[in-house]
């Protein structure tokens, strides 16, 4: 299997225990073909969705058709993400009740959102980083100081000022296991005046006691993580571990409808989605808007598989750009604002900062 085989293979396996034609084309390969499991290990670990992998394949009893090594390994790292994901439910609950205390109620966004209001059949599907939750602009320093003086302090000790960004530097807290981040914003970019905290309060959902965005923003919001804020866009490639909350999202509302609230965002937005429908074998949920705008993103996508090697100088060249692209904006912000002046004279000073940026350009390893 080369990779586009297994990437393809692992999204099919996503969608068994809800889409009936995947279920069977899936077993019936598991059934007569030589599978490569250490390459779907590898692809399915990087795309964060091992697990889910793991669960989807139990819960339709094919595990039967797995070497026995690899269940043991399967369940073991499952059984590990599912504890880990108790202690961050625990811990979302305990930062919940201290915001609800003084007066400011937190949107939990991303994965322990869907955690914290059952979108998944089993907790230990869903792999999370950290806690984010998002504030208004009113309520977002609040949140800092209640948090940081609750305990939560940030994970890195700077000598300098951090640039704006679309939260707080990521808090931790001694004997707790999830990181927080503090959003005041979705996106850094051009973006961020269309889809934010105003655009997504008006439908916000309470379920379990938890504030959530509605089933149409996260949407949007797994789809502007992956494309906007890590560059997928431009790279033209797929996040499985997003792309699956999208396809479980696309059970509760209509993606295409989601997307579609969207102006400017609506076409990367929409290319993702078609990615999605591309992997997944064409469920019907996962419908895009069909334009020659997403055929060529998808020719695109699926041209990169049968060259790694171009892929690959192609994808550097585009991290160079966007590096220096990033660079050039802050440059030309700094004409202009003070602020934005000091904080690159700080960050000037600052040795590891330089290294960074040397290793982004790709001037250093």
């Amino acid at each position: 299997m080369n990779y586009k085989e297994t990437l393809y293979f692992i999204s099919k396996c996503l969608t068994i225990s809800l889409e009936e034609k995947n279920r069977d084309e899936i077993e019936f390969m598991l059934k007569t073909t030589d599978i490569d499991w250490d390459a779907v290990v590898k692809v399915s670990t990087a795309h964060y969705v091992f697990s889910a992998l793991y669960c989807n394949l139990k819960r339709l009893d094919f595990l039967q058709y797995l070497p026995n090594e690899l269940v043991s390994y399967m369940e073991h790292i499952t059984d590990i993400n599912r504890e880990r994901n108790k202690q961050i439910i625990t811990q979302a609950n305990e930062l919940n009740n201290v915001l609800l205390a003084n007066n400011i109620r937190p949107i939990f966004l991303k994965g322990t959102g869907n955690l914290l209001t059952g979108l998944y059949d089993d907790i230990g599907e869903r792999m999370v980083g950290d806690i984010d939750f998002i504030f208004s602009k009113e309520n977002y320093p609040k949140a800092i100081t209640i948090l940081t003086e609750y305990g939560y302090l940030p994970q890195r000790i700077s000598n300098f000022k951090h640039f704006p960004h679309r939260h707080y530097p990521r808090l931790i807290k001694k004997n707790k296991i999830g990181a927080v981040e503090i959003h005041s914003k979705f996106l850094n970019s051009k973006y961020d005046n269309e889809f934010n905290y105003s655009f997504v309060k008006k439908d916000i959902q309470i379920i379990n006691g938890y504030a959530v965005l509605s089933y149409a923003n996260k949407i949007n919001l797994s789809i502007v993580a992956s494309q906007i804020n890590d560059y997928g866009f431009y790279y033209n490639t797929i996040s499985l571990r997003n792309a699956y909350d999208v396809f479980l999202l696309s059970k509760k509302t209509n993606a295409k409808e989601a997307v579609n609230t969207l102006k400017t965002l609506s076409h990367p937005l929409n290319c993702f989605l078609a990615t999605c429908y591309e992997v997944f074998n064409s469920a019907d949920s996962l419908e895009y808007n069909n334009t020659k705008k997403t055929t060529s993103y998808l020719g695109i996508f699926n041209s990169q598989f049968t060259d790694p090697k171009t892929t690959k100088r192609k994808h550097k060249r585009i991290k160079i750009y966007l590096s220096i692209k990033s660079t050039l904006i802050f440059c030309f912000k700094c004409i202009f604002y003070k602020q934005h002046r000091n904080l690159l004279f700080s960050r000037l000073l600052d040795r590891s900062w330089r290294k960074e940026k040397l290793m982004q350009l790709g001037f250093k390893q």
